[in-house]
Order: structure tokens, then C-alpha cells, then sequence
């Protein structure tokens, strides 16, 4: 059903950015304005409506059997180049809430498989991110 719904790079990067957030069934409105903000800071939001992107999303959800192949479709359909730019975000997305479950590990796992990125540079991006997220809520360096 997803194949028929996104079909554009932005709606491809924007679809994988949901994911990411609603990966852990605790969407937050916080979550939220994290999406809008990295959607207006690499310029997507001129290009889509993030409610309707939302809610194309929400209709297809619950019919994602194989997040390995969904990532991947959406991969193709995206065409990266800036792979640990990517992942970063998505990573930062999962991280949100402040905590990263276990079906969201999966799924950062399967990214970073469709981009091919080793064990070594995923390893460094996770660090960063986590010790940002520590600066950003504790303010602590």
C-alpha cells in the first residue's frame, strides 16, 4: 500500500522521518515539532504539506509487515547521498522522547543497513547524538 503513497525523495524522507517517530507508540507532541523543525531546516516544508504527509502516513501505517523492505523502498525512493547526514536524523528523531526502545534500535539498525554504514561510524554517530540529547535536557557538558 506504501508504494502507491509516496513516490517523491521529500515524501520519502519526510514518510521515514514518521517512522522514526512513531516507531515507539509513545508519539509526543514534542516529537512532533522535532519533525517540523527538521523538515523546515532542510527545506521540505516547501515542498509538502506535513499534515497530509501525516496523515497519508497514519492510512498506511498498520500495514508495514517488513520494515526492513519499507526502509529500503523508501531508500530508493529517496536516493541519499549524505548517508550519516540522514541517519543522524533519524537517529535524533528515535532519540526525541529522550529514550530509544527497543523496536526503535530495530529500526535504526535497518537504516543503517539499507545505507550501508559500518558498525564503527554508526558507533560515533550514537555517541554523539546521545551526548547532545544529554547537553540539550541536563545541560550538561
Amino acid at each position: 500500500m506504501y508504494t502507491q503513497k509516496v513516490s517523491t525523495q521529500e515524501e520519502a524522507i519526510c514518510h521515514l522521518f514518521f517512522h522514526c517517530c512513531f516507531k515507539d507508540d509513545r508519539f509526543t507532541r514534542s516529537e512532533l515539532d522535532v519533525i517540523a523543525g527538521k523538515l523546515v531546516s532542510i527545506g521540505l516544508h516547501d515542498k509538502l504539506n506535513f499534515r497530509d504527509e501525516a496523515s497519508r502516513y497514519r492510512s498506511y501505517e498498520d500495514t508495514i509487515t517488513d520494515e526492513a523492505a519499507y526502509v529500503q523502498f523508501l531508500l530508493q525512493v529517496a536516493k541519499p547521498v549524505n548517508e550519516l547526514a540522514l541517519y543522524s536524523y533519524c537517529l535524533e528523531l528515535c532519540l526525541a522522547d529522550a529514550e530509544l526502545s527497543v523496536q526503535e534500535e530495530k529500526l535504526l539498525d535497518a537504516i543503517a543497513a539499507a545505507l550501508n554504514i559500518a558498525t564503527n561510524e554508526r558507533a560515533v554517530i550514537s555517541r554523539l547524538a546521545v551526548q547532545r540529547k544529554v547537553v540539550e535536557t541536563q545541560k550538561l557538558f
